[in-house]
């Protein structure tokens, strides 16, 4: 097969052609490969591929799968795959082998996925760009002097530059919705319990972190959904079934005009682009030239509050995990064994009491139901996915300097100030990405729209968020978005413009 006809697919037609015999997967695989080879030594999107394992599983594969044959990526945490690596984007766990497919991959593989490997993330998928110091930077394919963005930037990066029409990804504050914005991919984080978590966990970042996928295409992603939404029993979380399939519901008009509204304003008091002011705009001007009604209004949730209990949890959660560590390693572990964040967040986490957690917990649901009141007038609230296109590769990666400065503030500080020394830490990270969290923390779905590439050809997505168990209304929305001549896509980017 041709890098061009590999390029011009799919997952969904990749699918077809096997079905109808016009392609095998076998083909598909190498064509993958054959992309990889070209591709990942300037993007760095794949840290570790199961070439072999791949093409003998391409040899066998069982008919009847609705995705039998059809390459994709896993993300390198959650991901698990039966004896391969699984490293977090940490040297800590450079050793670390899966003894088992983890529930989601289970999922995927029964239909006929073949794993190629698993994509770049930050080190404990704790950032919002892909720059761990275990294996470097991913690479933007739109301008590899650009991020793609994280934490599942190894993934939008894989899709952009087309080794996969699909791959594995997981969001906990933004990490699908953030690299689509900045690759020009449809992004869609689903409400919270609705895919699989485990096996041994029955949620993840006490709610706020699910996985998925990211996609070149909405029925990709409507179909994914499809396959992966679940009820388990052992979960911590969970959703009711959607009782149609998705990949069919969102070729559907909506019944009756939908009201709308949005915001330009960072929930945070940071600045915002206009780039990512007039995303928004195009969006609410074709909304209207739908035939629905659109208004400007915030949420009036405090976004400053949830972002400081945001990081709250993440300080506890980063703290267990490294008491993980440290009793699989047998020693305690120091500065010199995590990345900056990582050992902030723990270090902040191991002074934090349990009223302090369980109260910042409870802001989430405090949150999400001024969010469900506020849907009660609003189908969709729509703000930039992101507040400007992709940052520069190494500009949000902190100097030695500055890494000595805040351990020894850290070092120095009371639980209070920790916390304060969080916030400032993530604050140039956080002002790219202001929007994204909210729907972590209340439950929602939402998505990143490609419909807006800036004057120096970045791409900038706009995010849609509805109220929980809502996708099929999103998907409804992207699938006319993508038919419309709003949407970008992948048009502009080198790999895909002829």
């Amino acid at each position: 097969m041709d890098s061009r006809t590999y390029l011009s697919m799919d997952a969904t037609e990749m699918a077809e052609q096997v079905r109808q015999q016009q392609a095998h997967p076998s083909e598909l695989v190498d064509a993958a490969f054959m992309q990889l080879e070209k591709v990942n030594k300037l993007l760095n999107a794949v840290v570790h591929d199961r070439l072999i394992q791949a093409q003998k599983e391409a040899a066998v594969v069982a008919e009847g799968q609705p995705f039998s044959g059809v390459p994709i990526l896993l993300k390198n945490i959650s991901q698990a795959v039966k004896n391969e690596p699984l490293t977090s984007g940490s040297i800590l766990m450079k050793e670390f082998v899966s003894d088992h497919d983890s529930h989601l991959v289970k999922k995927i593989r029964d239909a006929g996925f073949l794993p190629l490997g698993h994509t770049n993330t930050p080190e404990f998928a704790l950032k919002n760009i892909t720059e761990p110091a275990y294996y470097g930077p991913t690479r933007n394919p739109w301008n590899p002097d650009y991020s793609p963005g994280g934490s599942s930037g190894g993934a939008a990066a894989a899709i952009a530059s087309g080794i996969v029409p699909m791959a594995g990804a997981s969001d906990g504050g933004g990490s699908i919705r953030i690299p689509a914005s900045f690759t020009g991919l449809f992004g869609l984080k689903p409400t919270r319990g609705r895919t699989p978590v485990g096996p041994g966990a029955g949620r993840a970042w006490q709610g706020a972190a699910i996985d998925f996928a990211l996609s070149r295409t909405v029925r990709d992603s409507a179909s994914m959904l499809d396959l992966l939404q679940v009820i388990q029993p052992e979960a911590a979380f969970q959703t009711p079934l959607f009782q149609e399939k998705y990949v069919d519901h969102m070729k559907k008009s909506f019944e009756k005009p939908l009201r709308v509204a949005f915001s330009t304003e960072s929930p945070v008091g940071t600045p915002v682009s206009e780039d990512a002011r007039a995303a928004v705009e195009k969006m609410a001007r074709w909304l209207e030239r739908q035939g629905h009604y659109v208004e400007e209004q915030e949420n009036n949730v405090n976004g400053v509050k949830l972002m400081k209990d945001y990081y709250l949890m993440n300080s506890g959660e980063m703290s267990s995990v490294v008491k993980q560590l440290e009793a699989s390693l047998g020693r305690q572990l120091t500065a010199d064994d995590l990345e900056i964040e990582s050992w902030m967040l723990n270090k902040a986490g191991e002074s934090i009491s349990a009223a302090e957690f369980s109260a910042s917990l409870a802001s989430w649901d405090t949150a999400a139901a001024k969010m469900a009141a506020f849907h009660e007038s609003y189908d969709f609230y729509i703000t930039p996915a992101t507040a400007f296109t992709a940052p520069k590769v190494g500009e949000l990666t902190h100097s030695p300097e500055e890494q000595e400065r805040m351990r020894e503030e850290m070092r120095e500080s009371d639980s209070s100030d920790q916390q304060k020394l969080i916030y400032e830490m993530f604050l140039p990270s956080l002002t790219y990405t202001p929007f994204t969290q909210l729907a972590n923390l209340t439950g929602q779905p939402a998505m990143s729209l490609p419909i807006y590439v800036s004057d120096k050809n970045m791409p900038l997505g706009v995010q849609v968020m509805a109220p929980k168990g809502e996708e099929h209304k999103l998907l409804q929305l992207a699938c006319q978005t993508e038919q419309s001549d709003i949407w970008q896509g992948l048009d502009g980017n080198p790999y895909f413009s002829g």
